[in-house]
């Protein structure tokens, strides 16, 4: 059922309703739906959704367009009689219009109407075109997303089945004694992790940040630094050490510094 489930909010469903699928994929998801009610239940649901957002969204016409058309069409035709003077040919005189004329002049109007008209839908027709487009490149982002959390989780899961890697849990020291970070460290891949998901570590300013040290003979070795800020989740990987007796981690200047300031040391932790 948690692979159905999976299966569903992938987003694979809105890309078979919208067609932004190949044949073969086409193929798997009409399969899936025949075989599982759950997801051909979906499907309909999704396709019910989008046919209730296009019908919220319609552009319909206004009703005196029609009107308002023939009515900046509608001028006044003025002509001079033939074989006038100059000084006639100057006095205009207005004479009514023909049924011909005036049946062209509205057949016109109409033609242009109609013209407008087809327009206006080609333009709402095109903007929900684009709004679909932006739901399919939305729908792609979410998945590479999911698809990017799926990668980082087993990479995480792998860390703590892996034999090679040695848990440190860092403690408080009087700086900050609710202050704790965990250490994943393998000596035979030289990698360091960090998790910053169960870190509890008070958020560090714009001008500062904390400083990964290993003492390696008595001597601090720089691992690099993070920031401890709620955004901050999963394990971070940090540089790489073949051999360590402890670690610990300070409260530096932005960018870290080349030694260790003792006074501002927040965690440690000793094999």
């Amino acid at each position: 059922m948690e692979d159905i489930k999976t299966y569903i909010e992938s987003g694979i469903l809105e890309l078979y309703v919208l067609g932004d699928l190949t044949p073969e994929e086409r193929a798997q998801v009409e399969a899936m739906a025949q075989k599982y009610p759950a997801i051909k239940a979906e499907l309909h649901e999704i396709e019910r959704s989008m046919e209730l957002y296009a019908e919220r969204n319609a552009v319909k016409p206004s009703n005196n367009l029609r009107d308002r058309i023939l009515s900046s069409l509608t001028v006044e035709q003025t002509i001079a009689p033939v074989g006038h003077t100059t000084q006639e040919k100057n006095n205009i005189i207005p004479i009514s219009q023909t049924r011909s004329n005036t049946f062209f002049k509205y057949a016109f109007a109409a033609c242009l109407a109609l013209l407008i008209i087809s327009t206006i839908a080609l333009i709402s027709t095109y903007n929900k075109l684009q709004e679909s487009n932006n739901l399919v490149a939305s729908l792609q982002l979410q998945n590479q997303r999911f698809a990017n959390q799926t990668s980082l989780m087993g990479k995480e899961l792998g860390i703590f089945h892996d034999a090679s890697f040695k848990m440190l849990k860092l403690q408080g020291t009087p700086k900050s004694p609710s202050s704790a970070l965990m250490v994943a460290w393998s000596p035979a891949k030289k990698k360091v992790m960090i998790d910053m998901t169960n870190a509890n570590m008070p958020p560090n300013d714009k001008s500062h940040q904390y400083q990964l040290w290993a003492l390696v003979a008595g001597k601090p070795v720089s691992l690099g630094v993070f920031d401890a800020d709620t955004t901050s989740k999963g394990m971070k990987e940090m540089k790489s050490i073949a051999s360590a007796d402890a670690f610990a981690v300070t409260l530096e200047p932005r960018g870290g510094s080349e030694t260790p300031t003792m006074d501002e040391m927040m965690v440690i932790g000793k094999f």
